[in-house]
């Protein structure tokens, strides 16, 4: 069981489920977010921990190479609601 360890430290199970809900809010259609779910859990699937920071980089690379306005709108809305600068975190 693979677990994601928080940007406040926190440590809670990997729920795929999460990663479909992220991608379907920056504007993926249900099958594109369920695709990019199976293919970050594929990524991470064989390491005891990962962190909230590497999730990020997996689901930002898959989307950028899907569709850019997808990845943009991640971008935005971290910035705008999370006040968190993704882009330069992920540098």
């Amino acid at each position: 069981m693979v677990k994601v360890v928080k940007r406040d430290g926190r440590v809670e199970e990997f729920i795929p489920e999460k990663i479909v809900v992220s991608v379907l809010k920056a504007g993926a259609p249900v099958d594109v977010a369920r695709r990019v779910a199976r293919k970050v859990e594929c990524a991470v699937m064989d390491s005891e921990n990962v962190t909230a920071r590497e999730l990020t980089r997996l689901i930002l690379t898959e989307l950028k190479r899907v569709n850019e306005e997808w990845y943009r709108n991640w971008v935005v809305f971290d910035l705008a609601v999370k006040r968190r600068r993704t882009e330069e975190e992920l540098k």
